[in-house]
């Protein structure tokens, strides 16, 4: 599917929360993001970096302090009608039944009679749950407990499917089984979902579902890249092309985890000194000839080499050397 037209859009969003000792915690700062018609976006990056947050502005659950949030153009104000949330844990009610719970969003919506079972019945058919309509949530296995808040969120016929890491508590086995259904929902016209966004910390899931990855960096949360994926659907985890886009975005939330300390470079760093060395150390500093050009003033880092040339710490050395 090509993305179309911008659906949903974040505007320079800053979002404060007000820790219990009174201080301000900053979860996400000047966040731009579209999402177009048509499209599967990934949010990845390290935990506490706003991806959730993010995702709650979307759905219209919270209110950005800095900036904000379009709806086809139109800022958002309230919970957004045109999507469904898909949480982490199966937020289901152990009263009540399958049905019952996939009800709810119907029921707070004001759909009752016929028009509701039709489209329980639907949802529930959609995700594989026929003939579990009666039973209650402690009678179901962790992948079915998913199905039937995926069945939840698509009785409404949303048009935005939000997910918050909706597979991260099944087992590896059921969680493949579920991604590749999420496709096959979102591919298939009659479920009424053209548009899916994913909180994620998979790099596989985030590879194998969304067509645009947005990487967030941290302290606060922001937008530090974005990758398109081209490949088709549906995809194959064991392909050569699968895994090249897995090892690309690993470097990338990698770089982002793990930042590189600054590069130290072959130069002298004694006060004063102005003259940098050269690769091969020809060079003498500006202070005076020192011996293998560099400044005695500072000392080496151990064990720490470029182009055949000591690096230094930047630290003065007691001994001079």
């Amino acid at each position: 599917m090509t993305p179309g037209t911008v659906l949903l859009e974040a505007q320079h969003v800053t979002q404060r929360f007000r820790l219990p000792n009174g201080q301000n915690l900053e979860a996400l700062r000047d966040v731009s993001l579209a999402v177009r018609e048509q499209e599967v976006v990934a949010l990845v990056g390290p935990s506490g970096c706003g991806k959730s947050t993010l995702l709650r502005l979307f759905a219209g659950l919270a209110r950005p302090v800095e900036g904000k949030v379009l709806y086809r153009g139109q800022s958002l104000d309230g919970v957004l009608g045109a999507a469904a949330m898909v949480f982490q844990s199966f937020a289901l009610l152990p009263w009540l039944t399958v049905a019952e719970n996939v009800a709810m969003g119907l029921e707070a919506r004001g759909v009752y009679g016929p028009a509701r079972r039709d489209a329980v019945a639907r949802a529930i058919n959609l995700v594989g749950l026929d003939g579990f309509e009666q039973a209650y949530p402690k009678e179901l296995s962790g992948g079915m407990k998913q199905r039937v808040g995926f069945a939840r969120a698509l009785a409404v016929a949303p048009e935005i499917l939000l997910m918050d890491e909706p597979f991260g508590a099944l087992d590896p086995l059921t969680a493949e089984n579920l991604r590749s259904q999420v496709v096959d929902l979102w591919r298939d016209p009659a479920t009424g979902v053209n548009t899916l966004v994913i909180v994620t910390h998979s790099v596989e899931e985030a590879v194998f579902l969304a067509g645009r990855i947005v990487v967030f960096g941290s302290n606060p949360g922001h937008v530090r890249e974005e990758m398109t994926n081209p490949l088709p659907y549906p995809r194959q985890e064991r392909s050569p092309e699968f895994e090249e886009m897995v090892d690309r975005l690993h470097a990338i939330l990698t770089a982002t985890l793990l930042p590189e300390p600054p590069r130290r470079s072959a130069w002298c760093r004694s006060p004063g000194c102005t003259s940098p060395r050269s690769p091969v150390c020809s060079t003498t500093c500006s202070r005076g000839p020192t011996a293998k050009g560099r400044c005695s003033s500072w000392r080496r880092t151990s064990g720490s080499t470029t182009t055949g040339c000591p690096r230094w710490c930047g630290r003065p050395s007691s001994s001079g050397g």
